[in-house]
């Protein structure tokens, strides 16, 4: 019995030191990405993508009626900082590194299988990893989704994403926190079985983070253009050798830029009349937000986060017809609350009602 008490001090200790080292080192990395701008920095990437989007929203608005500053864009904008970091500074990051701690000890001790030493992947080139990553963990965030519109309790905390009424880039990351704590738990086992969550996917996020403010933005582009642009990254990768993309070595500048200018025509030309099929867009996803619905679709439509294609192929896909004007929100998006501090309690507030 006191080896016991004793064995249980110790692994308490050391979840206490794990939760300890989390909040200090997370926050000596948001001082560090504060302080010091470069390339591979969430901080400035955010800012960077931010102000690209809301320059275009500037240039060629999609409703040029909606005002420059629209309704709520400094709510959403604190919200962006919130989400992205300051809520992983206060508690999410270190909680999280206990809790996959404790999973994975656990999972050890019940079946002797160990999640990190166990990676199908660790042989694979960078490439591979990164698509089966990029592709697993969209069609987990899909599934999760819809149970966030599915789940009435679930659902009370999605509000807060949903009492957008005027939309823009910012209101990509209005959400509750509570969000990220179901995603991120639900995702972190397909993830961590896979050998995925060992890496560290700093071109995912910011490719996530780039569609999923263009989904949200005040601007319509056309397939051709997005085509375009995808294929001029795919270019640009195979021309520097990234990601263990060993195609063209030892090129000269000039192969580079002929590779990139080639492969950017044929995303426009291939691609483009499939993009808003493959990728989620601003067409595609206003109707999400939808303020009405058909009774048969009252549980949502268009649920993809990065990629559409997952509604087209599970039949949740919903664009009756150009939807540039549709009002947005919920029934009862009137009477929700309109500041940050009582959004975010209003989950909880709601479970306690019922």
């Amino acid at each position: 019995m006191g080896l016991l008490i004793y064995h249980n001090y110790v692994n308490m200790e050391k979840y206490l030191e794990i939760f300890i080292h989390a909040y200090k080192g997370y926050g000596r990395y948001l001082w560090h990405e504060i302080t010091h701008p470069g390339w591979h920095n969430y901080f400035y990437w955010l800012l960077l993508v931010s102000a690209f989007f809301f320059a275009l929203e500037l240039l060629a608005p999609w409703r040029k009626d909606q005002p420059k500053f629209r309704q709520d864009f400094w709510l959403d904008f604190f919200y962006m900082f919130f989400n992205f970091f300051l809520f992983s500074l206060i508690v999410y990051n270190a909680a999280s590194q206990v809790v996959v701690n404790l999973f994975n000890d656990g999972i050890r001790a019940v079946s002797g299988f160990d999640l990190q030493a166990s990676n199908p992947l660790r042989h694979a080139p960078m490439w591979l990893i990164l698509i089966i990553g990029f592709f697993v963990r969209d069609f987990v965030q899909w599934w999760v989704h819809r149970l966030l519109h599915r789940n009435n309790w679930l659902w009370e905390f999605h509000k807060v994403h949903h009492s957008v009424e005027q939309m823009g880039f910012a209101a990509h990351l209005r959400y509750h926190w509570m969000e990220n704590v179901v995603y991120r738990t639900l995702e972190y086992v397909p993830l961590a079985l896979l050998g995925i969550g060992l890496y560290d996917f700093f071109i995912i996020h910011i490719f996530t983070l780039a569609v999923g403010h263009y989904n949200h933005s005040n601007i319509s582009v056309p397939g051709y253009v997005t085509g375009g642009v995808v294929g001029a990254l795919i270019g640009i990768i195979i021309a520097t050798s990234g990601f263990d993309v060993s195609i063209l070595q030892n090129s000269t500048v000039v192969q580079q830029l002929l590779l990139v200018a080639g492969t950017t025509t044929l995303g426009a030309l291939v691609l483009g009349p499939f993009m808003k099929i493959i990728f989620n867009s601003p067409e595609m996803h206003i109707w999400h937000h939808a303020y009405d619905l058909p009774e048969e679709r009252r549980y949502g439509v268009n649920f993809g986060l990065t990629l559409a294609m997952w509604d087209y192929i599970f039949g949740t896909a919903y664009i009756p017809h150009n939807g540039r004007d549709i009002r947005l929100g919920f029934p009862g998006v009137e009477t929700f609350p309109k500041d940050f501090v009582h959004q975010n309690l209003h989950g909880f507030a709601k479970g306690r009602e019922e």
